[in-house]
């Protein structure tokens, strides 16, 4: 026995519904709200659709426009930035003559991170879109998320999948995702490392003394009031010499420490409980003189070698950068003038050079200075006693960075030539003209 008319009309049209609602998914467009105001490039990318198996469709295969933009371009390490994914036009309109319903659809999706820091980040949107009429074009959808910025540098944010969840007659779920991952990039942010550059240093008042004799140490720019360890070193360990003192409130001090290790070769000065590079200065060469006497009938011979210095000296002192075009933007890169470190010293200290470089102002406009970034490289002559390493790729910025260093040893020293690519990140609808700042470099 049939089902009466009306049901009959009535089980058709629920499924005419389905399918429509299903088609709406699979075409991987919702009636979704696009926020205004998105700040990256939109990016096309190959996509492949899985309708539910309900609906008995194919996979679609079409071409999806996103826009990925964040509420900060320049963040500091452990900042949270939120992210918006837009799907700006969809792959496909709504393949039905029936007009589909308001507040169906949910999507969610992923961003996939690149360069300085690497991952996903999940992005959830509204159930909320407008009707869609038949076979109308199907409006844009955003969906948002957060990420704590973990790494210093550049930082890229592609589109990835996205599934949209059609919640009408039946719970359903069409993923869509990235045919050749990963889609070109949308957006970047440039971010900087909230730690800064430490300018201690300590100076002696001698270079040598006998077992038992008292060396002067003058520090600057040490926290004011702190309690300061004046300390031996034999290499890289510290001896049983120490002494303390308490930094004025202009960071600096003057205070002794008697050194009675033969072995030392150098004082340091530190803050807390222990060395450390970031809180400590140092060391500075110190010899203790062999006073052993002679035995009967011997002679004892001398030598001197002379200690030198700390110097660097530069190629050049201007670098153009290639130009990039209005309304597009991007990297305006080039490369460092060279720089040459020569540590004729002949201590136990390394030495760290570092750069950080102010905005770069134009025409009524300025580009901030957390847009520049690096890529170091050094190298090592020969023979010198010291091997040099090259900074961390990343953001130059006002608070600045390392772009080269060697450690505190026995004995360190030598000739070595730094250089490092540029890259400035120019905003799309930066004002024409020229734009210029100064990257200033301190050797310590």
């Amino acid at each position: 026995m049939g089902s009466p008319p009306g049901s009959r009309r009535s089980l058709r049209w629920r499924w005419i519904s389905l399918f429509g609602a299903t088609a709406l998914a699979v075409a991987a467009g919702g009636a979704l709200a696009c926020p205004a105001g998105a700040a990256g490039t939109n990016v096309d990318f190959a996509t492949h659709c899985i309708p539910p198996a309900v609906a008995g469709l194919p996979p679609i295969d079409g071409t999806t426009t996103a826009n990925i933009s964040v509420d900060n371009t320049a963040p500091k390490v452990g900042d949270t930035v939120t992210v918006t994914y837009t799907v700006v036009t969809p792959a496909a309109n709504n393949p039905t003559a029936l007009a589909l319903p308001a507040d169906i659809m949910t999507p969610t999706g992923k961003v996939t991170l690149g360069g300085a820091q690497t991952g996903d980040v999940t992005v959830t949107g509204p159930k909320k879109n407008d009707p869609v009429p038949g076979y109308g074009t199907f409006p844009s959808f955003s969906m948002t998320g957060t990420f704590t910025v973990t790494s210093p540098g550049a930082i890229t944010l592609s589109p990835s999948d996205y599934n949209i969840h059609t919640s009408y007659i039946l719970e359903l779920d069409t993923p869509c995702t990235v045919t050749n991952p990963p889609a070109p990039v949308s957006e970047t942010v440039t971010a900087t490392s909230t730690t800064p550059v430490n300018t201690r240093a300590i100076s002696l008042d001698k270079a040598s003394g006998n077992p038992g004799d008292s060396v002067t140490v003058t520090g600057k720019n040490f926290t004011p009031g702190a309690t300061v360890t004046l300390a031996g070193r034999s290499g890289s360990s510290q001896t049983a010499d120490t002494a303390t003192t308490t930094a004025g409130s202009d960071g600096s001090f003057n205070a002794p420490v008697v050194v009675n290790d033969k072995t030392t070769t150098g004082i340091v000065a530190y803050e807390g409980s222990a060395w450390s590079d970031d809180l400590g200065a140092g060391p500075a060469a110190y010899t203790v003189n062999d006073t052993t006497p002679v035995p009967p009938g011997s002679q004892k011979l001398t030598t001197t070698v002379k200690a030198g210095t700390l110097s660097m000296s530069q190629a050049g002192d201007s670098v153009a950068l290639s130009a990039v075009d209005f309304g597009q933007g991007g990297a305006s890169t080039g490369s460092l003038q060279t720089v040459t470190v020569k540590d004729f010293r002949g201590g136990p200290a390394g030495w760290s050079l570092t750069g950080k470089v102010t905005d770069f102002t134009g025409p009524g406009a300025k580009i901030d200075a957390g847009k520049l970034s690096w890529t170091p490289a050094c190298a090592t002559k020969a023979g010198s006693p010291s091997t040099c390493a090259a900074g961390t790729a990343g953001t130059v910025g006002s608070s600045g960075a390392t772009l080269a260093s060697t450690p505190d040893g026995t004995l360190t020293g030598g000739e070595f030539t730094v250089d490092a690519g540029l890259s400035l990140d120019v905003p799309a609808f930066t004002p024409p003209g020229s734009y210029s700042g100064v990257l200033t470099l301190t050797l310590t």
